[in-house]
Order: structure tokens, then sequence, then C-alpha cells
């Protein structure tokens, strides 16, 4: 970005996106440090974290990033999260397995979600849902 670009604020944006849904989230981008052997021997001590907080209320959407070609993982995720701030959003991540055990690092960024949506089908005859 140019040095001699005018500052953007939050409450500019805010104001110019007022009728938008204006939710904040946090997003984690989650990234191997020391190759895939930790990342996959912490993978279920994280994948039952993301499941409790998920439960609680505090997980909106995870999941791995598959390289360019969609053909293979090499360890990095994106996790979003509700939470009160930026700073309770990294005592969130701080807490994944994941994070604590060294395999990956985090960084939080706060992420305002103004349009977009999802489609929820349910079919009661044959006990089956659809989301796109």
């Amino acid at each position: 970005m140019n040095n001699s670009e005018p500052k953007i604020t939050r409450e500019q944006i805010l104001e110019a996106s007022k009728g938008t849904l204006q939710k904040q989230y946090y997003i984690v981008f989650s990234t191997p440090v020391a190759g895939l052997g930790p990342v996959m021997e912490n993978l279920p001590a994280h994948l039952e974290h993301q499941s409790k907080i998920e439960r609680e209320g505090v997980l909106v959407a995870a999941g791995p990033h598959w390289t360019d070609d969609e053909k293979e993982w090499l360890g990095d995720g994106t996790i979003v999260i509700r939470a009160k701030s930026l700073e309770h959003a990294r005592q969130i991540s701080d807490s994944d397995p994941m994070h604590q055990a060294g395999a990956r690092s985090a960084r939080v960024r706060p992420w305002l979600v103004n349009e977009g949506g999802f489609r929820l089908r349910i079919c009661f005859s044959e006990g089956k849902f659809e989301i796109e």
C-alpha cells in the first residue's frame, strides 16, 4: 500500500456499509511451523478442541486449505470464530492444542461480515439436509 494513500477508519467503513449485516467475526490463519509431522500428531486433539468450541457457539467455520491444484494439503487452515474482542479471539486461538504444541502458528485478524449467505434445505421425509 502506498504511504500517500488516505487511511480509512473502522468508523468510515461502518458508516459506508450501513444497512448490511455488520457482524464482527475473527479469522485465525493457522500455518505449520515445522512440517506436517507435528501437525498430524496434534490433529486429533485439535479436532476435538474444534468440536468443543463449536458446541459452545464459538466456532463459526473451519477447515483446511488445499493447494492451488486442489490435490494436496500442506497443513494450513482457517478458523472463523465469535469473540468479544481481538484479544479474546487471540486467547481462543491460543487455547487450540495445535497452537499450544507449536505445531502451527496463528495469525488472528478481525473480519466484518457485511454480505453473503448460505442456503439450507431440510427434507423431513428423508431425514436429510443440504447446505449450499
